[in-house]
């Protein structure tokens, strides 16, 4: 079973083409990532995008100006059906898999009801919420990281 997170993609980019998990550079997009890696392997981790659908962090993309809300219901659930059809071709089973969401209900309203194991860590948050819960889920990770390896240490010195 693997657990897969999906960060939304921003509006804020780098005007020029990169790695995905570089281009977008908004602070909130930041945080999703930072928080995302904890959780999983980066093999794991994907960029919800509007243009692009399911972007793995290391693909170089071009900047674009697109978004989920400007869509048509519609046109979202076309997005939605080839991201399902990607994790397909990548081989993660909806029935078994935990997928995580760190993406606004435009991102997953389509894909969540074809998954049998979700978690949506931040829903009904504001982008302000976001950020502090999002701040201190990483402060928490660190000090539990710290607090192991000082436990660690002592052990080996004594």
């Amino acid at each position: 079973m693997s657990t897969v997170v999906f960060v939304s993609c921003s509006a804020g980019k780098l005007d020029k083409p990169a790695p995905a998990e570089k281009l977008y550079n908004s602070d909130l997009f930041n945080k999703q990532l930072a928080y995302a890696k904890k959780l999983t392997d980066d093999k794991d981790i994907y960029i919800l995008s509007a243009k692009h659908h399911l972007v793995p962090l290391h693909k170089t993309i071009e900047p674009y100006n697109k978004t989920l809300k400007e869509m048509s219901s519609e046109a979202r659930k076309d997005w939605a059906d080839t991201v399902l059809n990607q994790l397909a071709s990548r081989k993660y089973d909806l029935d078994k898999d935990n997928f995580v969401f760190l993406a606004g209900n435009a991102y997953r309203e389509y894909l969540e009801p074809h998954m049998k194991s979700v978690e949506v860590p931040l829903k009904g948050l504001r982008i302000g919420q976001q950020k502090k819960a999002l701040k201190d889920k990483l402060k928490e990770t660190i000090s539990r990281i710290s607090k192991y390896i000082i436990s660690e240490i002592k052990k080996r010195f004594k």
